[in-house]
């Protein structure tokens, strides 16, 4: 690896600063915040506005927001990005940290579809495939998924649908799953007890775009053989830590 270029870096640094609250600064409050000189704070913030990174807030004297030239680049590589490549990538980095399967999620009205995967080396493990369907309510990605849309809009799918059971702990009544999804809500990640596979357990946690929507959720599978209350807490947290790198990476500014 190269060496880093101290100029550039703090010229990133005070980028990424704009990040944070109300998106203005002024050259002091940088100053402050990342204890560089005076001098080469006015010098960085003179060349991020001449290359329009940078613009003056018109209505604020002495301070500056992000220019257009970051959202360009923004667009550019939002124009590139795949959820389902970004996913993966995320999906495998998890997985190679537990070694369990783990997989990425979306939602098509009550069903959830697979669309990323990466397997477990153990002997034993949950077998899928990427592009699996499997009805929402009996899956942690999928009732992490239910939990994000509001009442009226849950409502409306659900109403007159009988929810089908895969196992003898799969959630089939509406008032059930409602309760279930409230728990998903107040927690921040769902879990779902052999309720798709007799011999299998999952936690999800929920994936979201620039705007800050829910648009995906992973989730880790284990089987019940290697499953634990500890074990479930330290993949609910590993769980959490992948869904916001992969946030990030869509462009979600809370992700981490």
């Amino acid at each position: 690896m190269g060496r880093l270029v101290p100029a550039v870096t703090r010229a990133l640094d005070i980028l990424e600063l704009f990040l944070e609250g109300d998106g203005t600064l002024s050259a002091p409050e940088v100053t402050r915040r990342l204890q560089l000189p005076r001098t080469t704070v006015h010098e960085l913030l003179t060349t991020l506005a001449a290359r329009s990174y940078l613009v003056p807030v018109r209505e604020q004297p002495g301070r500056y927001r992000l220019g257009v030239r970051t959202y360009q680049l923004g667009s550019r590589y939002a124009e590139h990005l795949d959820l389902a490549a970004e996913g993966q990538r995320v999906a495998r980095e998890v997985a190679q940290t537990c070694d369990e399967t783990v997989h990425v999620a979306i939602l098509e009205d009550l069903d959830v579809i697979y669309i990323a995967k990466v397997d477990s080396t153990h002997a034993v493990r949950m077998v899928s495939a990427a592009g699996r369907r499997l009805p929402a309510h009996c899956t942690s990605v999928g009732k992490m998924l239910l939990a994000s849309l509001s009442q009226d809009e849950l409502d409306s799918r659900i109403e007159g649908r009988e929810l089908i059971a895969m196992t003898p702990n799969s959630v089939t009544g509406h008032e059930e799953l409602r309760a279930a999804l409230d728990v998903v809500r107040e927690r921040g990640v769902a879990v779902e007890h052999q309720e798709s596979n007799p011999d299998v357990s999952c936690v999800a946690a929920p994936v979201r775009d620039s705007t800050g929507q829910v648009v995906a959720a992973l989730s880790i599978s284990v089987p019940m053989i290697r499953w634990s209350e500890e074990r479930e807490a330290e993949l609910a947290d590993l769980a959490a830590k992948g869904a916001a790198d992969l946030s990030a990476s869509l462009g979600h500014r809370g992700a981490r």
